[in-house]
């Protein structure tokens, strides 16, 4: 039951590696990678930015994210409806608005991300703000790649960007 000032959080098995999931009042504000040191530092700014705290339990949105994940892992879902909650300043926000706005199958580079944000001469700023995407494959900053088509850093590590990018092109299946 999500109320009040806690994030409900579980894992999820993806083929790619586990994800955190968390949703807040509702709606998703947390889909990473559950490797490394990303965690603390994604699951600090949540804390601080909602006022809440983690906690390991069901919600009616988590269920909701697991069953979109399941299906989009399936090859049957292309693009996900479920209410999503950015928590991140707002050139954060305005980037992260934009990579929703990628097709699925299609990837763009941080140039051309900058591009569509207006913002031609902030690719740095860009790049940063997409490695701070805090709802990874919702949002799918996968589909942003290096100039030349080059794959460049990703939370999961390139070969789950390279597994994500090889699904949506058709080439993998994976449930």
């Amino acid at each position: 039951m999500e109320s009040g000032n806690v994030i409900c959080v579980q894992r999820y098995h993806s083929p790619c590696g586990d994800l955190m999931v968390g949703s807040f009042n509702g709606r998703l504000c947390l889909c990473d990678w559950a490797i490394g040191k990303r965690m603390d530092l994604i699951g600090g700014r949540l804390r601080r930015i909602l006022e809440a705290g983690f906690a390991d339990t069901p919600s009616d949105t988590l269920c909701m994210a697991f069953s979109q994940l399941d299906e989009y892992f399936k090859g049957v879902r292309r693009e996900f409806d479920i209410p999503v909650l950015f928590a991140g300043t707002g050139f954060q926000r305005k980037i992260w608005d934009k990579i929703q706005e990628i097709p699925y199958g299609r990837t763009v580079s941080y140039g051309e991300l900058a591009l569509m944000a207006g913002i031609p001469s902030a690719v740095r700023a860009t790049a940063n703000a997409v490695g701070a995407n805090s709802i990874s494959i919702f949002i799918p900053c996968h589909r942003v790649i290096g100039s030349g088509g080059s794959l460049t850093g990703y939370a999961g590590g390139l070969a789950a960007k390279k597994m994500l990018l090889e699904l949506e092109s058709g080439v993998g299946r994976f449930l």
